[in-house]
């Protein structure tokens, strides 16, 4: 299957590339054999990186992401991660009043925001630059509504995130081979 059919399946399933992200930028990361070799396997990666080209720091799909875990360093990062799973899940104003705290040397962090009119403190783990896996799936609970759910592809330390109803995440996972499965 072409890298263009692949493409069309997706954005059947509402997994389209960005407004200017075109083939020539997913072909400057990877070869068009290694997308084609493998239908489905290497895109659905590939949706949840950045262009790996100037102007840097722009999403291949807004509707995905990789989230590598090893990926904690500093206050700030908690509230990154919280915010792009909006942007997953096309709820950008979804989380509100959200501050973090991260200190790896003395192992303290914690997270608060609002959501739905909720205020959420949690107390997050601190294990060195990992990102704390418990206070992630609390993230995705507090976004997940309407029959849409995060599913995840693993990737090694990290993972593509998918904000799905139950019927496109099936859809999906038709096309890939069961590539996808429920999140945390």
């Amino acid at each position: 299957m072409t890298l263009e059919e692949q493409l069309d399946s997706l954005a059947e399933l509402g997994l389209s590339l960005n407004d200017g992200v075109t083939i020539d930028d997913l072909l400057c990361s990877f070869d068009r054999e290694q997308f084609e070799g493998e239908p489905f396997g290497l895109i659905l990666f590939a949706l949840g990186t950045e262009v790996e080209r100037p102007p840097w720091g722009w999403s291949v799909c807004s509707r995905a992401w990789n989230l590598d875990m090893e990926c904690i360093s500093e206050t700030g990062d908690y509230v990154q991660i919280a915010k792009r799973l909006c942007e997953v899940a096309n709820q950008p104003d979804l989380i509100t009043d959200i501050e973090d705290y991260v200190n790896l040397e003395t192992g303290e962090a914690w997270l608060k925001y609002s959501v739905n009119g909720k205020r959420r403190d949690y107390t997050v783990a601190v294990e060195d630059d990992w990102a704390d896996p418990d206070t992630i799936a609390r993230i995705m609970s507090d976004i997940e509504r309407d029959g849409f759910r995060f599913y995840g592809k693993n990737n090694g330390q990290g993972t593509i995130w998918y904000y799905l109803d139950s019927d496109t995440a099936a859809k999906l996972n038709a096309l890939s081979n069961g590539a996808l499965a429920v999140g945390p």
